[in-house]
């Protein structure tokens, strides 16, 4: 797994992730997908006490939570590094009200990816 994939603990200590062998299981998919859609942009990880995890709320069910991957993929290239896009899909925004990843899980990938390519220009 590159080191690009992982990124420091950027987010508030009330989020709550998943260990990878974790996210393996909800998926139900082996770790090695998981690793490769960490890789492809789909799953972003975090360190939390050196260990690798992917924030629950990325999940929905059985699946990568819609819009997710293509929100990641436009910030990632507009320039943003993966600790960025992290604090802005957990980064409280009025005007939607509330974060850009429950506007994701809310089934707003509309706005939101429409945001992120506004940031990315």
């Amino acid at each position: 797994m590159s080191e690009r994939a992982v990124a420091p603990w950027v987010l508030a200590d009330d989020v709550e992730a998943l260990p990878i062998s974790d996210v393996a299981q909800q998926l139900g998919i082996p770790i090695s997908r998981v690793h490769q859609l960490m890789r492809d942009g789909h799953l972003l990880a975090v360190r939390r006490d050196g260990v690798a995890v992917i924030p629950e709320d990325f999940l929905s069910g059985a699946a990568v939570v819609k819009g997710l991957p293509g929100t990641v993929t436009v910030l990632r290239d507009g320039g943003y590094a993966d600790e960025e896009i992290l604090r802005w899909l957990f980064a409280d925004d009025p005007s939607l009200p509330g974060t850009p990843i429950g506007a994701l899980r809310s089934n707003r990938g509309r706005e939101i990816k429409r945001r992120a390519q506004a940031m990315a220009l």
